[in-house]
């Protein structure tokens, strides 16, 4: 399969093929082959998709959670080996070296794409006040905990989870280190089939910490914004409320 584009920026097609082998490093979940890639160009191994099942997405779940574990060298941080810039659709994805979560995130993660949502009114400057109270609170370290950057897709909704006879096959990354909450919770905003059954499977390879479907709305905070940033009212609406509900969890 080939995709073109005409008037990629510099290094768009580069960026994917470079998430794509270090997500397949890892060793964990699987990827789509790249046969070749050149500048407004990425040549793309084809993928015959199946009907998923249980057992597809319990061995998916297992395998997420490796690839995560392989990690990054830093919150923000690109695939190794890769200097360019990275996108997530059509938007750049702000690099980063950061050794703590919270500033990363609302920094280089929410903060950017909130500012797009303004200025095409798809969030309100209400809902843009209510969102920067949320990021203040995350800057702040409410949510820091002791994991490690972790290997992420970082563009995971459904659409990039391809189901086949050899299991799941990932595609289209945004891949850098990040939070592994972040790439489950996107898993649930945009729905995956047999998600209990990944989560549950996730969970029993490598044990998510106490509250984390409690922090599903955090971790959906990036997937939200960059939606609101172009691609309609009802994603401004969405960002606002999990922010509220941020700010509702770090009065508990």
């Amino acid at each position: 399969m080939v995709k073109r584009r005409a008037d990629a920026p510099d290094g768009f097609f580069e960026a994917e093929a470079a998430g794509l082998a270090w997500l397949a490093a890892a060793g964990g979940a699987g990827t789509v082959g790249v046969a070749a890639v050149s500048p407004g160009r990425i040549e793309l191994e084809r993928v015959e998709e199946t009907r998923p099942d249980r057992a597809a997405a319990q061995a998916f779940g297992a395998a997420l959670a490796r690839t995560h574990a392989a990690g990054a060298r830093a919150f923000g941080a690109p695939p190794d080996g890769w200097h360019g810039t990275m996108f997530i659709g059509r938007r750049r994805l702000p690099a980063a070296s950061e050794r703590t979560w919270g500033v990363f995130y609302a920094r280089d993660r929410v903060l950017p794409y909130l500012g797009i949502a303004e200025e095409v009114g798809d969030t309100t400057p209400a809902e843009g006040r209510l969102v920067r109270a949320a990021l203040e609170v995350i800057a702040a370290g409410a949510f820091d905990d002791d994991e490690p950057p972790a290997r992420l897709h970082g563009d995971l909704w459904n659409g990039n989870v391809l189901w086949s006879a050899r299991g799941v096959v990932l595609i289209d990354p945004a891949a850098h280190g990040g939070h592994r909450e972040t790439d489950l919770a996107m898993l649930a905003l945009f729905g995956c089939p047999h998600l209990d059954a990944v989560l549950a499977a996730y969970d029993a390879a490598a044990p998510l910490r106490a509250g984390w479907r409690e922090r599903v709305p955090l971790h959906q905070l990036h997937p939200l914004a960059v939606h609101a940033a172009g691609h309609g009212r009802g994603y401004g609406v969405a960002l606002a409320d999990a922010a509220e509900r941020v700010l509702e969890l770090a009065r508990t």
